[in-house]
Order: C-alpha cells, then structure tokens, then sequence
C-alpha cells in the first residue's frame, strides 16, 4: 500500500511530465584479460570472423536480456584503440574465420590494422582458421605474417554481386511495380526486373575495377608478380599447401605457432597473451571468439540485394 501511495503521489508531482526508464541493456568497456603464458609482455590475439559488414548483428533468440551487441568494425576498432594505449602489448595475432563479405568493411579492417602497424611499430600475424577466403583473405593481407590452419580454405581473390530477380514471380502472381525516375539507370540492378546488356557492363565495370584494387594488395603484400597474381585471383579457392605453394600464405601452423612467430617477431622470451572482452563474455582460452555471426538468412539478405540493394563483395560465396 506504501509504494502505491508513494508511485501516485511520484506522478502527481510530476505533473505533465513524462517519466521513462530505460531499461536497455549498456555497452560495458572492453575488459583484458589473459588466456596463458606470463611476463610483463604482451601479445593481443584479436577475433575477425563471420561476415565482413558494418551491420550490427542481430543475433539469436535468447531466453532474458540479451548482452548488447557492437558492429563489427566498431568493436576492432575499440580494441585497437586499446591496444595503442598500452606499451606493453608488443604483438598482434589477428585470428581469421571469414568466407569475407563487402568490399568496404573488408577494406576499413585492412587499412584499420595497417595504420595500427604502422603507428605502434610491432608485428602483425594473422593466423587463418576454417575459411580465410575473399575479404577474410584481404584483410590478412595486413599482416606481416600469414600463418593457414591446416585445414585452412582460402583464396576466392575476387568480387561479386548478387541480385534477385523476381519478375517472373510477380508476373505469375498479377502485381507490378513501376519507378518513376531521374534517369534512365536510376534503377538498374533492381529485383523487379532484368538487367539490360548496358547496364550489366555498367556493373561488370565496378567489379573490373574493385578486383584491380584487390589484386594489386596481393601484388604489393606478397610480392607476387602481377602476371601471377592476375592467374591466381580467377576466384578459386586454395588448400593450406596450395596456398603456401603460390606463396599466398608463409607458413602452415596451429594457433600456438601463431602466437610463437609473433613472440619471435616482437623480440619476446616470455609474453601473455591477452584478449579484450565484455564483461560477461566466455574468453578462458586462445579458441574462445566474440560472437559476431549474423544469422544465415539475414546473411544471404545481404549476400542477394534484399537488404539495401546489390552490392560488391568480397565474398566466397558459392
């Protein structure tokens, strides 16, 4: 009976007001947090996985409130930040699991470890895992070090895009659409419609030129001649050995092995290896991962044009 005195007189006294409480779950700092190995050192191993996008994830159904989740490229680079701001961290290994995804999201990690190399000065290894293919493999290009999990598939060095075409749907079920527009291909790519022959050589012509861009990091990265590189990045996809065979990758090796080429490459006996994490969030070991999956229908949303329209991937995405 008190409290519901005390809850009306609260509202009378708050007049025309409104009163809100916002009861959405908060984004807690990044946390460290050390997996093995000791010393004052310190060696950051850092999660790139799922697809590559600047999205937020919208995750599974969970039972209770669900931990708030970050974007992709907004979480690397808060751990990035972190890891400026500390002196102590004297290596990177950037663990990679991703079939890739668009072209900018591949190109901002990439560029984001590239600045980050170039400003703290300390060596990147990226240590590719099940999949390491397309943007995943774009973005260990950053590092100084490519070590492929024996099992590892990567390659897929190319473009894509996706689109739906449901005209014939639409035919068979009586509805049209139509667009008023500005210009003639306003609305080229649309799922309403075929393409014409002009405006596919409109869209061939992007892909040309986002592939270029890609190939040429495969040229500068790893030396590999153009003439060579050109052959390799025809979209096939490449075993640990192949791969290592056209000097795609350095070596093949374990997580641990990773980890020792970046105590090797930091000059360290004896380093920590640490991770950043929420609280709350499982990180005990070196195979434990940020959860950053989007689920498979909101991926192939994206992957096919029906979120937000075609667009460019860097993507293996048979």
């Amino acid at each position: 009976m008190r409290w519901t005195v005390a809850l009306v007189a609260a509202l009378l006294l708050a007049g025309c007001s409104v009163i809100s409480v916002d009861l959405s779950p908060r984004i807690r700092p990044l946390e460290e947090e050390t997996v093995e190995g000791r010393g004052d050192a310190k060696v950051l191993l850092m999660d790139v996985s799922g697809f590559l996008s600047d999205d937020t994830p919208s995750g599974v159904l969970t039972i209770g409130t669900p931990p708030p989740r970050v974007p992709m490229l907004v979480r690397l680079r808060e751990e990035l930040k972190k890891a400026s701001d500390d002196p102590k961290v004297r290596a990177l290994v950037v663990r990679i699991n991703s079939p890739g995804g668009t072209v900018t999201a591949s190109d901002i990690i990439f560029r984001e470890l590239e600045t980050f190399k170039r400003t703290r000065g300390i060596p990147i290894v990226a240590s590719m895992m099940d999949v390491a293919a397309s943007g995943g493999y774009y973005v260990a290009l950053a590092a100084d070090t490519i070590v492929a999990h024996p099992t590892t598939v990567t390659g897929s060095i190319g473009v894509i895009m996706l689109s739906v075409n449901a005209e014939g749907l639409m035919q068979k079920i009586g509805v049209a659409t139509s667009a008023i527009k500005s210009g003639e291909r306003k609305d080229m790519g649309s799922p309403f419609r075929q393409l014409t022959p002009e405006e596919r050589a409109i869209f061939q012509s992007v892909i040309d030129d986002l592939h270029r861009q890609f190939v040429a990091k495969v040229v500068e990265r790893r030396k590999i001649p153009a003439a060579t590189a050109a052959t390799l990045a025809d979209g096939r996809i490449y075993t640990a050995e192949q791969a290592l065979g056209h000097r795609l990758v350095d070596r093949i090796g374990y997580i641990p092995d990773a980890l020792d080429v970046a105590r090797q490459a930091a000059g360290l006996e004896t380093a920590k290896v640490v991770v950043y994490k929420r609280p709350r969030e499982y990180r005990a070991t070196y195979y434990a991962r940020t959860e950053t999956d989007m689920g498979t229908f909101e991926m192939l949303s994206k992957i096919t044009g029906l979120a937000g329209g075609p667009q460019f991937l860097y993507l293996w995405a048979p």
